[in-house]
């Protein structure tokens, strides 16, 4: 795994668990585009796509439950 940056994995946990980017941003105390900017390289960098987006729902894909392990534990 590349060394990743802590405040790309924080978002991702944070999103993760509300399933929100509104929720997410709010909680972290940054704009939902910075946010969804966050999540854009995290999965440009580790080439994973993490979430399942539409316009009303996020959704966690399957490598992203397991990535959602590894980035609590490393947190």
């Amino acid at each position: 795994m590349p060394n990743l940056d802590p405040d790309l994995l924080r978002a991702f946990v944070v999103v993760a668990e509300r399933l929100s980017f509104t929720r997410a941003a709010e909680q972290l105390n940054r704009t939902q585009a910075a946010v969804s900017l966050q999540l854009k390289r995290l999965e440009e960098r580790i080439e994973t796509i993490l979430f399942a987006r539409s316009t009303a729902r996020v959704e966690l894909t399957a490598a992203g439950e397991g990535f959602l392990i590894d980035a609590r534990r490393i947190l």
